[in-house]
């Protein structure tokens, strides 16, 4: 195996809902060819410090694989496309969101082996986030790289009104779980080496919101926008804004299951 050492590069994108910002990641193989994980937003001092690292290296980047569709990840691609013309783009189909993006994207299935030279990197379709959610597993090292399956220091937003599924992201992190992966390289924060106890109390985080939820409408009816200040009180507005699409997710999975009900624009605990 050849040495296998991502490179993170920041995407130069910090902000509320990116914390930092997002971190890509280079692979360069043995013959000098570069695939990079996830294309950031096309600010020139991530594409300058590409760029820097691909003549270090003297290599060529002839792949970008993109984690999912949203703007943080895959808004750069256009612009890495106009500086390097060899590399394809590759992602896990997104009908009507893709076409934001003037790629050509090559579609990426779950399962799907990648190689990287002698190695090889196999898609994890990973929804719940959103529906094209993936991440790149590499057996060889266990290591997974997990776009915004897992965040360092935080915990994904589910967005319901654009294919959020909290179920499905529950699924998506005991899959992962079920791979026993050895680091874990998210795109915002710094790599996690103790996966399984950061996949562990994130699936916690969620039962326990779950569970919030349930006691707020057991004291009465709510809506979505009460139910959320009521948690996320005192947080930056930004955050409380997007935070209602998590809570929508959690009651949408929750009335799946005849927990809740809803009656308009209220929420109600369901009674038997």
């Amino acid at each position: 195996m050849w040495d296998f050492a991502p490179i993170a590069l920041d995407a130069q994108n910090p902000g509320p809902m990116t914390a930092g910002g997002n971190q890509t990641y280079l692979l360069v193989d043995e013959s000098g060819a570069a695939t990079l994980v996830d294309a950031g937003v096309g600010d020139p001092r991530h594409l300058a410090t590409l760029d820097g690292e691909l003549v270090a290296r003297r290599a060529v980047l002839t792949r970008v694989l993109v984690t999912h569709g949203h703007s943080d990840h895959a808004s750069g691609a256009p612009a890495i496309a106009a500086r390097h013309p060899a590399a394809s783009f590759a992602k896990f189909p997104w009908p009507g969101e893709d076409d934001r993006y003037d790629v050509d994207w090559r579609p990426l299935g779950d399962g799907d082996a990648v190689p990287v030279g002698r190695e090889t990197l196999t898609v994890v379709h990973t929804p719940g986030h959103c529906p094209d959610h993936v991440a790149f597993w590499h057996e060889s090292s266990r290591t997974a790289f997990t776009g915004d399956l897992i965040v360092g220091g935080g915990s994904a937003m589910i967005h319901w009104s654009r294919g959020g599924n909290l179920a499905a992201y529950l699924e998506s992190l005991h899959h992962l779980a079920g791979l026993r992966p050895s680091r874990i390289l998210p795109a915002h924060g710094t790599p996690i080496e103790n996966p399984l106890e950061v996949l562990a109390r994130a699936i916690n985080h969620r039962l326990m919101r779950e569970e919030q939820i349930v006691d707020l409408l057991s004291v009465g009816p709510l809506t979505v926008t009460a139910l959320t200040e009521s948690i996320y009180h005192g947080r930056d507005p930004v955050i409380v804004g997007v935070a209602r699409e998590t809570v929508r997710a959690h009651l949408e999975k929750l009335k799946s299951e005849q927990r809740v009900s809803s009656d308009g624009e209220f929420w109600n605990v369901r009674t038997a």
